[in-house]
């Protein structure tokens, strides 16, 4: 039997349940139908965020910004293109730490761009400062790939 992984819809949060031999297929929410990855970022707010880390059971990497800041604008087409270049083996989102003030301080955020990496809802990664997308890719790539579904 082909093991699945549980995914959660990036615009309705439903988790969906996906063989991980078809990650790859373009799979699409079983409720609204949007596909669960695009190749580009997914905006994480104060609402979604828990639902999405904790409910994820591939890699969530999440950049956080800020409009102000000007390595994090630079950075952002670098993260873009990192998205496209590994998901669906891990997903990619922007939180907006002035919006989402709460989920910042809740971990810690002191400096922007700062790059989390969460596995199963722990972090297991952090970086702090703007990556070009071959460093970002570089340094991903070994937390990338479909988790397993044993604890």
């Amino acid at each position: 039997m082909d093991p699945s992984v549980h995914l959660p819809c990036p615009f309705c949060n439903a988790v969906n349940r996906v063989p991980e031999s078809r990650i790859s297929d373009g799979p699409v929410c079983g409720n609204c139908k949007q596909r669960l990855f695009n190749g580009h970022p997914v905006e994480f707010t104060r609402a979604n965020f828990d639902a999405q880390v904790n409910r994820s059971e591939i890699p969530v990497v999440v950049d956080c910004w800020a409009a102000w800041c000007g390595p994090c604008r630079t950075m952002a087409p670098h993260f873009a293109r990192a998205a496209a270049e590994l998901e669906p083996r891990m997903r990619f989102a922007k939180l907006d730490t002035e919006s989402a003030q709460e989920v910042a301080g809740r971990y810690g955020i002191r400096s922007i761009p700062t790059l989390i990496v969460f596995q199963r809802s722990r972090e297991i990664a952090r970086q702090s400062g703007a990556m070009d997308s071959r460093s970002l890719v570089e340094w991903l790539r070994p937390m990338a790939g479909v988790a397993s579904t044993s604890p």
